[in-house]
């Protein structure tokens, strides 16, 4: 009778017998250093160095490697080529948030300016309400096509062009391409009721009216 102890378990008669782990692991890396070897190029690649002792580095991995093949099997394994996606994600978002950046530049205007805009102010006294009120009408006859004026208040404090005071604030008009002017107002509380403050673009006219009411200096005295 024919002895099969020799042969591993689950093995056929005539079989060269189950293959180990080690093995199969030892075969396919070297397949892959094969394939490696016939497709890929060392001088273009960027992580791929050879150190002053004759050992290849991996930049990317931080790994040391005895020859070529030995790197070029490294480079088709699972955390070489994790290691390149993160590289290219990490690429990508730094990419992205420069051309979000690049977006965010203002673009430097090249109309240039052409001075101050007419104006007009008038103050006026409610006699129902007795209160106070400041007309503005601003001409900008020459304003660049599709822009609208604009106005904010700026407090006396934001201003660096005399001294702070705090009785006072200012009311700033723009619009390209003349010079912004502000004109310097009463600090005192302004009534945004009905009616009381309004603001109206004139695009035939090319005026910007703005009307302001402080709140009755009465009631300012009983808060």
């Amino acid at each position: 009778m024919r002895d099969y102890s020799s042969q591993g378990v689950g093995s056929k008669p005539g079989s060269a017998g189950v293959a180990s782990g080690t093995y199969t692991n030892q075969d396919r890396r070297e397949r892959l250093r094969q394939l490696a070897l016939e497709t890929i190029d060392l001088n273009k690649d960027p992580y791929f160095m050879k150190n002053h002792i004759g050992k290849y580095e991996c930049k990317l991995c931080l790994t040391l490697h005895t020859n070529e093949g030995s790197y070029l099997a490294h480079t088709q394994g699972k955390r070489h080529q994790q290691n390149l996606a993160r590289r290219a994600a990490k690429i990508a978002k730094t990419q992205d948030l420069a051309t979000f950046q690049e977006k965010k530049k203002p673009i430097a205007r090249k109309t240039p300016r052409i001075g101050r805009p007419g104006y007009k102010v008038v103050k006026q006294l409610d006699p129902e309400t007795d209160q106070r009120s400041l007309l503005f009408q601003v001409s900008y006859p020459k304003i660049e096509d599709g822009l609208q004026p604009r106005h904010r208040f700026m407090s006396a404090y934001e201003q660096r062009v005399e001294p702070s005071n705090d009785n006072f604030q200012y009311i700033l008009f723009a619009a390209e391409p003349y010079e912004t002017i502000a004109f310097k107002i009463p600090n005192k509380k302004l009534d945004k009721g009905e009616g009381k403050f309004f603001t109206q673009w004139d695009a035939d006219k090319k005026t910007f009216t703005v009307q302001l009411f402080f709140e009755p200096e009465k009631a300012e005295e009983m808060i």
